[in-house]
């Protein structure tokens, strides 16, 4: 009895968390309804009045006035959800509708939006204030990272590092093979995994870095590193040793992308592309397949990230390969001028540092 009862308290803490969420969902929902359509209605008083959007002030004060204990009606907020119908009410024309409007929708004026906006109103208030921010009219990119933030659950942090960086920019970006070298899906997702150029803007280095302390710092930064190259990647190994032959062959980083189902082998380059990086890196996806992919995994494919690139020569080295590659740049540009390298405290005078102190 003992157990069973254990058993039973844990499945009702279960259900209530389950209905905590469903709950927290729904009441989201309802709130970006009226959001939006309290953002219409301001919209068309605001054209209507010779003030325009100086009635903001007014409505503000008349609503507060209305409703004391709500703080959602400063003016700062009438004006983003104004500007929240703004940006995708010109999408919704051309949506398909999902279903029939019920009776009930209808009076309600409840948006069926379905389609490509079905994701809108399952994301925060405070993701959309962030969006409505960097995305000033431009839907399609507005709705890359609403649909982005519900897939990946991002935080409102992760989706402010994505904005920042221009990711809906970068996305799909790099020089590939994929569409020639692998199946149809498959590409299409592995295309839009890749992009250019990668921003390892998280790192600090100075001036004359070379290959290794790139790296290095790669490693010392890999959450923010795996953040960077996208959804779906799991770090495996770096320096991961493979026999080639009677040769040792040490790959840079090997990922595993769990949307992909493939091993993913990353190189990373200080120095502009030359086309026998493309293929050094052939050899290393031809010798993954052989040596780690397992009967379920899909082709395994390369992504090269070189300080620079010609981008002619690197169509042409794709061209000429028969492994599935991607070739990118990258940005870099927290950088510690030479001269102060030698004022800086190393790790080892920092310990000595705390050691003295305690």
């Amino acid at each position: 009895m003992e157990k069973d009862y254990k058993e039973w308290i844990s499945q009702v803490a279960a259900q209530f968390r389950r209905c905590q969420v469903k709950a927290a969902v729904k009441v989201n929902t309802e709130m970006l309804e009226f959001y939006w359509f309290l953002g219409k209605d301001i919209l068309v008083l605001s054209e209507k009045s010779v003030y325009g959007d100086k009635i903001l002030q007014q409505i503000s004060t008349d609503l507060q006035k209305s409703l004391p204990d709500v703080k959602s009606f400063s003016v700062t907020n009438l004006l983003y959800m104004k500007n929240f119908y703004l940006l995708y009410n010109q999408l919704v024309e051309t949506t398909p509708q999902v279903g029939e409007q019920s009776e009930e929708d209808a009076i309600s004026n409840t948006p069926q939006v379905g389609g490509q906006l079905a994701a809108l109103f399952e994301v925060p208030w405070g993701h959309h204030k962030l969006i409505i921010d960097k995305c000033k009219n431009q839907p399609d990119k507005a709705l890359f990272y609403i649909n982005k933030t519900v897939e990946n659950s991002w935080s409102r942090a992760v989706l402010l590092n994505y904005l920042s960086a221009d990711l809906f920019g970068r996305q799909g970006k790099a020089i590939t093979n994929f569409k020639e070298n692998l199946p149809a899906i498959q590409g299409e997702l592995a295309q839009e995994i890749t992009k250019d150029p990668y921003n390892f803007d998280f790192l600090t280095l100075h001036e004359r870095y070379d290959e290794k302390e790139l790296k290095d710092a790669l490693m010392d930064n890999i959450s923010r590193f795996l953040l960077e190259l996208g959804s779906g990647f799991a770090f495996v190994g770096r320096e991961v040793r493979l026999m080639v032959g009677e040769k040792e062959k040490f790959l840079d980083m090997l990922f595993y992308n769990i949307k992909l189902h493939c091993y993913v082998v990353l190189e990373v380059k200080v120095t502009p592309f030359d086309a026998s990086y493309a293929g050094q890196l052939g050899t290393y996806v031809v010798a993954v397949n052989h040596q780690l992919k397992g009967e379920n995994d899909t082709p395994t494919i390369g992504i090269l990230v070189c300080k620079d690139m010609d981008k002619v020569e690197a169509q042409y080295a794709l061209e000429s390969s028969s492994q599935p590659i991607g070739i990118s740049g990258y940005e870099l540009s927290k950088l510690i001028p030479e001269k102060y390298k030698s004022s800086l405290p190393s790790i080892e005078d920092i310990e000595k540092s705390a050691n003295n102190e305690q």
